[in-house]
């Protein structure tokens, strides 16, 4: 008895060890900075909380569907569903690591031959331990840990993207309000050059060409109305669908504006990619895989498990629980596979290949982040700048609209210098728009690449 508790505390000592690599996190080659901007490091990758990073934008429409999508969107109550999931999972990883206990009943009866039928009644404790000698446990319990908190991160980069898709489209639903306001001021403007055009029909200042141009102009930007409202009839059902609602009955009124142009700093420090949800799960990919090596080389080495049991068995119930029914069992065991045809070796190649698959995947990761970032502070120097000029040329283009419907009702012009004014105002003021849009709509990309806002971690 003293051999086996010395053996057993033997074997606990030894638990200490755990085979296999410990975490280093792979070497990434980034730049010093980015061409878009000044002042970038290396990053260093690590899930940051979210934070309200639409409140830049400064609309309280648009923050109030942003809590209502946290709270209805099905694609984040499944990822949530998943984070549990791989909860559970871990704890199961954990019951390993400690002794199973177990009690057991029995009444059996039996016969063979013309024997006389056999009663045997029983009832016992039994308690078993695998003990982790390698690291096993230990390393499964790691990449268990690690495949949780992958979980909770792709929970958060799907967070941010329905929060980014949300934007986008109520940014674009805000565009189409403006559309429809620019439509009808258009509309209007054709119907005051057609009552001009029939007026100087009526007195045989000009030919009817000139009405049915105009005519032509008007009915062509009512039909633009109607397409428009269908446009946005069907950006306001995709809102309905990420904030988990039926498309059926749900209407946001029109606004005069559009959310705010966030400010954009000078500098963007590089360890805003820390924020960025997806690199943190791809990191712990590469972390739980890691684990996986550890897990698989510890199969070339024997197993110990400690058992005892004991309990009572007789042939009747009465008087079971008496000393001379009484029975016990208590021992270590040893495991050890000697061959097996190279199962091992395979098993370990294949961990070792899922980590490298996923080292791969990680810095794929975080170069696409880099690219994104670069991409997005580009087009937003480059809208910025399209914008102003855009400005200038709306500006210039009602100067001369002004002037040419003036001499037009003097007779001075004919209506195709007319014709061509409007167009050419009213393309500058749909263009102006739409360049205002897309700013916005970068703004939101730069946002959801470097993980929510611009504020440091």
């Amino acid at each position: 008895m003293f051999k086996t508790g010395l053996l057993i505390v033997t074997f606990m000592l030894m638990s200490g060890c755990m085979l296999g690599p410990d975490y280093v996190r792979p070497e990434q080659a980034l730049p010093a900075d980015f061409a878009a901007t000044n002042g970038w490091k290396e990053a260093e990758p690590a899930q940051a909380d979210s934070n309200s990073w639409w409140q830049l934008y400064a609309d309280e429409t648009l923050a109030e569907l942003l809590a209502e999508l946290e709270q209805g969107n099905q694609n984040l109550a499944a990822a949530e569903a998943a984070w549990r999931e791989a909860s559970a999972a871990l704890g199961g990883s954990r019951s390993a690591l400690y002794p199973q206990l177990g009690a057991q009943a029995g009444d059996v009866r039996s016969q063979q031959g013309d024997d006389a039928i056999s009663k045997n009644r029983n009832v016992q404790l039994g308690l078993s331990w695998q003990l982790d000698l390698w690291g096993e446990v230990r390393r499964k319990v790691e990449a268990g840990q690690a495949r949780l908190e992958a979980s909770a991160a792709d929970w958060a980069a799907l967070r941010l993207s329905q929060q980014s898709l949300l934007v986008q489209n109520y940014i674009q639903l805000r565009s189409l309000d403006q559309q429809l306001r620019i439509t009808a001021a258009n509309i209007q403007a054709y119907q005051r050059v057609l009552r001009i055009s029939e007026n100087r029909y009526q007195v045989g200042m000009v030919t009817r060409a000139d009405v049915s141009q105009a005519l032509t102009q008007l009915k062509s930007a009512e039909a633009q109305q109607l397409d428009l409202s269908s446009q946005r009839a069907r950006v306001q059902h995709a809102v309905a669908l990420l904030l988990g609602r039926p498309a059926s009955g749900f209407t946001l009124a029109a606004a005069d504006a559009l959310p705010a142009m966030p400010s954009l700093p000078h500098n963007l420090p590089s360890s805003l990619l820390e924020r960025r949800p997806d690199i943190a799960a791809a990191e712990q990919a590469v972390i739980a895989a890691n684990a996986e090596i550890g897990v698989a080389k510890t199969a070339y080495f024997p197993t110990f498990s400690f058992s005892a049991s004991g309990g009572y068995r007789a042939d009747a119930w009465s008087g079971l629980v008496n000393m001379p029914n009484r029975f016990w069992s208590l021992g270590p065991q040893l495991d050890l596979r000697v061959f097996d045809a190279g199962a091992r070796r395979a098993k370990l190649q294949q961990a070792e290949a899922a980590y490298d698959q996923q080292v791969a995947r990680y810095r794929q990761t975080t170069l696409e982040a880099i690219a994104e970032v670069e991409d997005a502070l580009v087009q937003l120097a480059s809208l910025e700048q399209e914008q102003l000029l855009q400005a200038q040329a709306l500006a210039a283009a009602k100067d001369a609209l002004n002037l040419i419907e003036n001499q037009y009702a003097a007779g001075m012009v004919d209506f195709l210098q007319v014709s061509n004014a409007l167009t050419s105002a009213h393309s500058a003021e749909r263009t102006l728009l739409a360049l205002h849009t897309s700013r916005l709509t970068a703004s939101v990309q730069l946002l959801s690449a470097l993980g929510g806002g611009w504020q440091q971690p």
